[in-house]
């Protein structure tokens, strides 16, 4: 028989909740939940799957032995209705489950496998602190966002188990702890020891902070922490408005420094914004967010444009509301402006490697461009794994007609972005320059690029801007077509993109670019 230490774990944590998948019991902050055995079942089912669209027929295998007869499209709407009133979740601003239309439902927040206990008997820790018993990044994002705690933390060994049973009650008594949100400047949240909602406020703000730490390091990895750490802030105080806007700015993000598509960070994007500003309409931080997803979502310039102007007036001093009126301006080609913000936002967070790198493109884009590049290489060779200058670098030396140095950036990128797809394309296109320059550089890619689109793993807008590149203009409407009824967000990008410049004055694409609803660009 296989030693109790060794058997795999049956509990999967996600947010404040804990399923222990064996013994089909749901606890929130270890407090069980009443869970009903059906809608158990359809959260294991989603657990083992997370990120994954699942149909209805798997959810009918899943919740009833073959030969049952019911009415098995009502059965699972009231069984996963049920499971999102046990988890405090909505269908319209989902935090766990997501129903993705005609298709089925996907588990959407991060999942995780706790830690093995400590043998019994040993040691009692205090309730309050065992949410620090976690891995080392958390802990790391802990002393970033945590004020310094008290001189002495004890830790109790049991010697005799009267002892023991003392120290645990002890441990229970209401504590006070101050918040941080940076090394210069520190929030203290009042906690009266009476007051559950200031409790699961205080708790809200803490994983707020966190996922902030993690947020602003604009990796694959920081941000999936992000996404966990500003999900438990929502779990402990649903009505946190910071923490929606947290999600917002994941979504908004993870399409760029992650692998998720777009058509599903956007709609995520957008709706947890909406909920912040529901929330708290005074919030610049939301409505920033907000006029992000409303642009680059949507493609509606004007509603963005106005909620990143309520942003600012609401907060002046607010980096991120600048920052990204910057790239905003600078994408419907207002360069002057787009470089008054991007110098505002940097004046306010000078510290910020993301609004350097957006300089340094800004810069370029508005025809600075020996300034843009000093100031994209001097980041790339200070932090070299952050992929911004890679990739703006890489779009500089491609326009620059660069290609060694356009194919070394490309795959510093897709490196960093673990993303093996990209790297296959690039090793093809070195292989392809090698053998017959730039020609067979874009013919190897091109021919990859279409074995991935037909398993939906490339956009059409990528496709287009390759064939418009080796003259196949037929094939590159043909694809721009596609990536406007998809609303491909690289689409926003369509007036400026000097990879069409064989198709402007072709009617098509002339429509098209107005259809994008953006001002037409040099």
């Amino acid at each position: 028989m296989q030693p109790a230490s060794q058997q795999p774990p049956s509990v999967v944590r996600f947010g404040a909740f804990e399923a222990d998948v064996h013994s089909g019991e749901l606890r929130r902050n270890g407090i069980r939940v009443k869970i009903q055995d059906l809608p158990f079942r359809a959260l294991k089912l989603l657990l083992d799957h997370p990120n994954e669209v699942l149909s209805r027929d798997q959810f009918r295998h899943a919740l009833w032995p073959e030969g049952v007869f019911v009415d098995f499209d009502h059965g699972i709407s009231s069984a996963i209705n049920r499971l999102r009133d046990a988890l405090g979740d909505s269908a319209d601003n989902p935090i766990f489950v997501e129903t993705v239309e005609r298709r089925g439902y996907r588990w959407i927040a991060p999942v995780q496998l706790p830690t093995p206990p400590e043998p019994p008997l040993l040691v009692v820790v205090k309730p309050e602190i065992r949410e620090e018993a976690r891995n080392d990044d958390r802990k790391t994002a802990r002393k970033e966002v945590e004020a310094a705690r008290a001189p002495f933390r004890p830790k109790w060994t049991v010697v005799f188990p009267v002892v023991a049973l003392l120290l645990a009650a002890w441990g229970f008594r209401p504590v006070y702890r101050p918040a941080k949100a940076s090394t210069k400047k520190q929030i203290v949240v009042p906690r009266p020891p009476d007051s559950a909602q200031h409790t699961a406020y205080a708790e809200a703000q803490q994983f707020y902070l966190e996922g902030r730490f993690f947020w602003e390091k604009r990796t694959p990895a920081g941000l999936n922490k992000a996404l966990d750490s500003f999900t438990q802030a929502i779990v402990h105080d649903p009505n946190y408005a910071p923490a929606y806007v947290g999600l917002a700015d994941c979504y908004n993000l993870m399409r760029e420094y992650t692998l998720m598509p777009a058509n599903e960070a956007y709609p995520r994007a957008l709706a947890a914004a909406k909920k912040a500003v529901e929330l708290d309409d005074q919030s610049s931080e939301a409505h920033a967010s907000l006029a992000f997803a409303l642009f680059w979502g949507t493609w509606d310039a004007a509603s963005a444009e106005r909620e990143f102007r309520r942003a600012i007036d609401l907060n002046p001093e607010n980096p991120v509301a600048h920052h990204w009126y910057a790239t905003f301006l600078s994408a419907v080609g207002r360069h002057t402006q787009a470089l008054a913000e991007i110098d505002r936002a940097q004046t306010l967070d000078p510290a910020s490697k993301s609004i350097v790198a957006d300089r340094g493109d800004l810069l370029w884009s508005a025809g600075r461009r020996d300034e843009g590049i000093a100031l994209l290489k001097h980041l790339e060779a200070t932090e070299p794994d952050f992929i911004s200058p890679h990739r703006y670098l890489k779009m500089v030396y491609f326009a620059s007609a660069d290609y060694p140095s356009y194919l070394d950036e490309w795959k510093k990128e897709a490196t960093l972005m673990h993303d093996s797809a990209s790297l296959k394309i690039v090793n093809a296109a070195q292989k392809g320059f090698a053998a017959a320059g730039a020609q067979g550089m874009l013919q190897n890619v091109l021919m990859l690029q279409k074995k991935l689109y037909a398993r939906g793993l490339q956009s059409p807008y990528s496709l287009a801007e390759t064939d418009s590149l080796l003259g196949n203009k037929k094939e590159a409407l043909q694809y721009l077509r596609i990536a406007y009824d998809k609303h491909d967000e690289s689409a926003v990008g369509l007036g400026a993109d000097s990879a069409f410049s064989n198709l402007r004055g072709d009617p098509v694409y002339t429509e098209l670019s107005a259809r994008v609803g953006l001002p037409p660009r040099n």
